[in-house]
């Protein structure tokens, strides 16, 4: 499992803790997060920014 970072605002996507708030369920890998999936944080969608791997 991985953590990512969103390049706009800095976010922690965690793929072992998912974002059940969101319906992303925890071990979902962010290549399996829906494709509409926004950022809780700053809005930005999956489509419009790269996350950055940090582990």
């Amino acid at each position: 499992m991985n953590k990512w970072q969103c390049v706009v605002c800095g976010f922690i996507y965690d793929e072992e803790k998912g974002w059940p708030d969101e319906g992303v369920e925890p071990g979902t890998r962010w290549e399996d997060v829906p494709e509409d999936w926004h950022c809780p944080d700053c809005g930005v969608g999956k489509e419009d920014f790269e996350m950055v791997k940090i582990g």
